[in-house]
């Protein structure tokens, strides 16, 4: 699997607006693995979980 990087403050700010049933994703806790204009592919530090988001 490849490795994540740390998300730039443009990326932070897309992942803070994602929400998860009534909690917001906190960026410091996901790496972005993979991004482009349409989607972006995040791994958690602590799980490993993957999660994308359409952008």
């Amino acid at each position: 699997m490849k490795q994540g990087k740390r998300p730039t403050r443009k990326q932070k700010e897309l992942i803070g607006k994602e929400k998860i049933g009534n909690q917001f994703l906190n960026p410091n806790k996901w790496l972005v693995r993979q991004f482009s204009a349409s989607k972006m592919l995040l791994i958690h530090k602590e799980t490993g979980k993957t999660r994308d988001l359409v952008l």
